[in-house]
This record gives structure tokens, sequence and C-alpha cells, in this order.
């Protein structure tokens, strides 16, 4: 696959990539450069995560890339996860990675690796250290918005480990490339700064969108300097709210009656969260979108883009319940995979009712 090839699929995940032009000489020096994406086990999986990211995934996958998806127990610890029980937060962990399986993650292309694997390693304590002593105590404050935390929020000492142990990440896993979300911009700026004096290197960082809530934008909270990314990441769709999530387990008719309450203005396409899932999702994995409707309003009418789409609702042309009863369809189709693994195999059936209990 030619160079041009591979960049397209990674900008396709990247809505923002620093820099395409060291992203460029290095996919000309590496056929598999290394990406990563951390995660918190804190509890059930929404489509932004079992779904969104396995997308996410396959184009990366596509373009060459070697990726860990690294499980950070510790850090979920740290954030006082599970109540704080590293066992709990443990098991989460787990089923994440039956969540990633069933939605199609070649799991003999990825990594799955553990922060608890980790930490009984002392150059893994001695990174952590020598980015400590090369940031100020200010900037590490800042960093705290990665975690969904403003400064204000600073409670605890441990939670200052937490960006220093994160900014390691990339270092210990040899990780050529940040794979994130926006809402990690900070600390992989960070990594940017602190690698090249430390005498590593500078990685990439490709930052995906961050899907929004069913409840659409809401006000920025301060998680970033830039006011489109903090918008975004600010109503970024969260388990912690779960009428304005969708998760992965949801029923066929659960899914239709929360995106019935979904936001979605008629002819309204800005901060659209039923347009937004039809663009980064829908389209990406099943290619077409149907709008079933009366013969009276028009009769059926299959999309095969987004932008005819979204200008056909612009226009008026397409009714907002019947786009929310045709998203909702599709995206039933998207977790159907995921939600009859949990209904049928029993280790991730198991695991399911534990994170129940748990919560």
């Amino acid at each position: 696959m030619d160079i041009e090839t591979r960049i397209a699929l990674i900008k396709r995940v990247g809505e923002e990539i620093i820099t395409e032009q060291e992203l460029r000489e290095l996919l000309q020096t590496k056929d598999h450069p290394i990406a990563y994406d951390g995660f918190e086990p804190s509890g059930l999986a929404h489509i932004a995560f079992g779904v969104f990211r396995a997308i996410n995934i396959e184009d990366l996958i596509k373009a060459g890339i070697h990726f860990k998806l690294w499980i950070a127990d510790w850090f979920g610890w740290i954030n006082n996860k599970m109540s704080g029980d590293l066992e709990k937060i443990k098991k989460v962990g787990e089923y994440f990675i039956e969540v990633w399986k069933a939605a199609g993650v070649p799991t003999n292309k990825v990594e799955f690796l553990w922060t608890s694997d980790a930490i009984s390693d002392p150059e893994y304590w001695k990174k952590v250290i020598l980015i400590a002593k090369a940031t100020t105590l200010n900037r590490a404050i800042r960093c705290l918005s990665i975690m969904g935390r403003t400064e204000t929020e600073l409670k605890e000492t441990a939670l200052l480990f937490y960006p220093m142990m994160q900014c390691t990440d990339i270092f210990h896993l040899k990780a050529d490339i940040c794979q994130l979300g926006v809402d990690q911009r900070r600390v992989n700026m960070l990594a940017r700064e602190v690698g090249p004096k430390l005498g590593w290197w500078k990685p990439v960082i490709v930052s995906h969108h961050m899907l929004m809530g069913l409840q659409g934008i809401k006000q920025p909270e301060g998680f970033d300097e830039n006011k489109q990314f903090d918008v975004e990441i600010s109503s970024k769709m969260s388990k912690s709210k779960p009428e304005t999530c969708i998760l992965v387990h949801d029923t066929k008719e659960e899914i239709k009656r929360k995106m019935n309450n979904a936001f979605c203005p008629e002819k309204v396409v800005e901060n659209n969260p039923v347009l937004e899932y039809s663009k980064y999702m829908i389209f990406r994995k099943l290619k077409v979108l149907e709008i079933n409707r009366p013969a009276k309003y028009g009769g059926n009418i299959e999309f095969d883009s987004y932008e005819e789409l979204e200008k056909m609702y612009r226009d008026g042309k397409i009714h907002p319940l019947d786009l929310k009863n045709s998203v909702a369809e599709a995206i039933d189709e998207l977790v159907k995979p995921i939600r009859e693994h949990f209904e049928k195999n029993n280790k991730a059936k198991e695991l399911l009712r534990a994170i129940k209990s748990s919560e």
C-alpha cells in the first residue's frame, strides 16, 4: 500500500494530527509503526468505546499500524473507578477485552497489555520520575483534564501520578503514535516536549473525535485551550449518564427509545448527535443508511454518503423522526454482535453479570 493511501486511512481516524509531515516521515521509515490507546476499566461499555473504537482500529490496521490496547487498571485505581477496588477494576478490564473481541477487533493483529504488568518494572518508574522532574507542578495539574477532572478537583496527591504515568506509557510501550481521543491532547503534547529532552523521541499525535452524548452539546468546562475541542470533550458520551448514551448491551427497543429522545432539531445539522453517529460509525462501517418512511412522505430512500444525507436533512427533506428511527436500526445492527456475544458466551456473560453487580 502506498504512503498516500495509508495517510488517507489514518486521516479518517485522526481529527487532529500533530504533525502530518512527521506522520509521513514515520511511514516512510517504518513499515509498521506502533500506536496505542489507553482505557481506564470503569464500567459498562457504550458505542463510542465498543463500536467507534473498533472502527478506528480497523482503519489503522489497514494502514499498517501495529496497535496496542493499554488496559490502564492502575489508572482506574488512582482515579477511584469502581470505588477504588483494584480487583473489580481488573475484572472490568477483562470485560473490555471481550467487548473488543465481539466488536471485531482482530486479536492476532493487536496487543492487549495491562498497566499492572508494567509496574513491577523499575525502568517504568524511572521514566515516571524523569518525566516528573522535567514537568512543572502547574503543568502536571493542568494535565488532570485527561482524567475528566478540572484543577479545582485536585483532592488527592495520587492524582498527580496519573499524567506522569500516562506520559511514561508512551515511551514504555515504544509508541510512535499516540492514538487517543482529543481529550488526551495535553499529556500527548507534554510527551512531545519531554521526549527529546530526555533523549527519547517525539511521538506523533493522531487524536480521534469524541462522540457526543444524545443530549447534544454542553457548555465548555475548561478541558482544552481550543474552544472547539473543549466543547467536544465537555459534550462527549458518558456512561455515567445512561439516558444520554447507548450501551453495547442495550436492546433494540432501548436503542430506539433513547434515540427518539435525542437532540435532533429539524434542518439543524450542527452539533446533531444523530447525524454525528451516522457520519462516524454508520457510513464508515455499514457504508449505507436507508431511511424508511411511508410512501406518502416520499417512501424509502438509501444514502451511500454522509454528505448527501446531511444536505437533504439541512434542506428539510428528511424528517427528524424518520432519521432517528433509521439510525436506531443501523446502530442496533452495529451492536448486535456484541450484545449476542454477552448473551451466548459463558465467560462474557459472567463478566457482564459481575460488572453489573459492582456498579
